[in-house]
């Protein structure tokens, strides 16, 4: 009996396209508490683009952890930034 790599499974993340990839998580993300955030997602040739606001840091870190568990093994860039509103450091002078 020989054993030989037929390559990798048709189930597993490698045997999908990327594009197949980025569409299931758009479905999460829409799927979750973070459905209405504007993270958007964008296949460049080898390279996944996710790009968008947030408003918290938590947000950012959930939707960064869900990019990481189904893009694994792409090369992704990520540029999620966190619109979070801070109180202002000083008073507002008004003329």
């Amino acid at each position: 009996m020989s054993t030989h790599d037929a390559g990798p499974a048709a189930g597993t993340h490698a045997a999908r396209s990327p594009e197949y990839r980025v569409a299931h998580l758009q479905d999460r993300l829409a799927a979750g508490e973070l459905g209405e955030l504007g993270v958007r997602t964008e296949v460049r040739g080898e390279t996944v683009l996710v790009t968008g606001t947030v408003p918290s840091a938590h947000c950012r870190e959930e939707v960064l952890s869900t990019v990481r568990e189904e893009l694994a093994g792409l090369e992704v860039h990520c540029d999620i930034v966190v619109s979070e509103p801070s109180s202002p450091d000083r008073a507002e002078e008004l003329s």
